[in-house]
Order: structure tokens, then sequence, then C-alpha cells
């Protein structure tokens, strides 16, 4: 028995030994470069931009950003596919790019519900009553972006809450590669959100080009890690 128990003693030592030297190289190499780079980003964004209250430009300097960053996290996997790498079940790299978007696309959220209608973000949602206006759910432009937001923004968390080893071992690796799949549909309503206020704000044509390249990067690497992928399936059914 005491063999065993020495013998499972030293496992456990060396297991918890791996995965403290993973979270500090997980640490330096992604997190501190993440930060800082988010940091600066966010910074000149920020300074940069003619509004003339916080909350307006930090919802603007945040936007940016978290988009990126989730359009790099479906990059990842194709990247990989295209110098013939193996994609594991759950990469750091990905994981961690994606908690940053996460973050910053939270932040955005946060802040973009007090920047339109301040002290009255229902009317991001609803029509406010009048006596011969629409009411209701917003249908119009305005509410198409805020809802795609808001959608996006809980899936954001569902991905978030979960990109961590125990809900890996919680639910196991199919149900938890279903889950993480969702970033496909935060991915769309991002989209959809970031060119919906593109339209409605009339941004400047080099933020227009900005967003309109992320998403159609993401989208094209997409087709191609498709298209890899169903090749080798094909070859390996030969």
């Amino acid at each position: 028995m005491n063999g065993k128990s020495g013998l499972r003693t030293e496992m456990e030592h060396r297991l918890a030994n791996i995965q403290t030297q993973r979270l500090r190289s997980r640490i330096y190499q992604h997190h501190v470069p993440l930060l800082v780079a988010c940091s600066i980003i966010v910074a000149v964004l920020y300074t940069t931009r003619p509004y003339k209250d916080v909350l307006t430009r930090l919802s603007f300097s945040t936007a940016y950003p978290a988009l990126a960053l989730l359009a790099l996290t479906l990059l990842i996997g194709p990247w990989n596919l295209l110098r013939r790498k193996k994609n594991p079940v759950s990469g750091d790299l990905r994981r961690d790019v994606g908690i940053w978007a996460g973050v910053l696309g939270l932040i955005h959220v946060a802040v973009g519900q007090n920047v339109h209608l301040r002290g009255r973000p229902w009317l991001y949602y609803v029509y406010e009553h009048q006596a011969h206006g629409p009411s209701g759910l917003r249908h119009d432009l305005f509410g198409f972006n805020n809802y795609t937001g808001l959608f996006g923004s809980l899936v954001l968390i569902a991905l978030l809450a979960t990109s961590n080893d125990w809900s890996l071992r919680r639910l196991g690796t199919p149900q938890w590669k279903q889950l993480q799949r969702l970033n496909y549909l935060c991915f769309a309503l991002s989209a959809a959100h970031a060119i919906g206020y593109q339209v409605m704000e009339n941004q400047k044509a080099t933020f227009e080009v900005a967003a309109v390249s992320c998403i159609a990067i993401a989208f094209l690497f997409q087709i191609v890690g498709f298209g890899l992928r169903r090749r080798r399936s094909l070859h390996a059914t030969v």
C-alpha cells in the first residue's frame, strides 16, 4: 500500500510540475505579449479618437481589438493545417487569444450599453413608448446591431467560462468541442454587429476596411481549412 501511495504521490507531483510549467509558459509567451499589444492598441485608439467622453472612447477602442482577436482564433486552426501540423483538441495559443478576445469583447459590451442612450439601456432593444410611433422589440438597424451584439456576448460568456482544463475534463472532449464550436456563431454575430454599426455610424474608411478585412480574412481561412480537412478525409478513406 505504501508503495502504491508513494507512486501516486510522485505522479501527482510530476503532473503538478507539468501544469505549473505550462502555466508559466502561457503567461510569458501568450498573456504578457497579448496584454502589452492590447494595451497599446486600446490606448492609441482611445487617445486619438475625437470623442469628448470616456465611455464612447472606451467603447470604440475595445471594439476593433476584440473583433481582430476573435478573428485570429479562427485563423490558428487553418494555419496549422496549411503547415501540415496537427490541431490539438485544445491549443493553448488559441485558448489564450480567445480569453483576451472575450475580455475586451465583454468590456466593449458593458461600456456600450451606456454610449448612445445614457441611463436607458433597455431602449437599445425596445422602442420608447410614443403615441404614434413603433412599439415593442426594436426591428430597425439600431436594434439589429444591438441584438447581434447581445447574443454574441452571451455566447462569448459561455466560451470564456469553459476555456479551461477543468471544463474540458468535466464535459468530456466531444461535448466540450461541440460547445467551443459556438465560436463560429459568436464570430458571425460579432461580424454582423460590427458591419451594422459601420453602416449606421458612417465610420471613416480606415476603420471600415479594418473591420471588413478581419471578417473577410477569417472567412477565407475557414474556407481553406474546410477544403484541407475534406481533402485529407477523402485521402484517408481511399
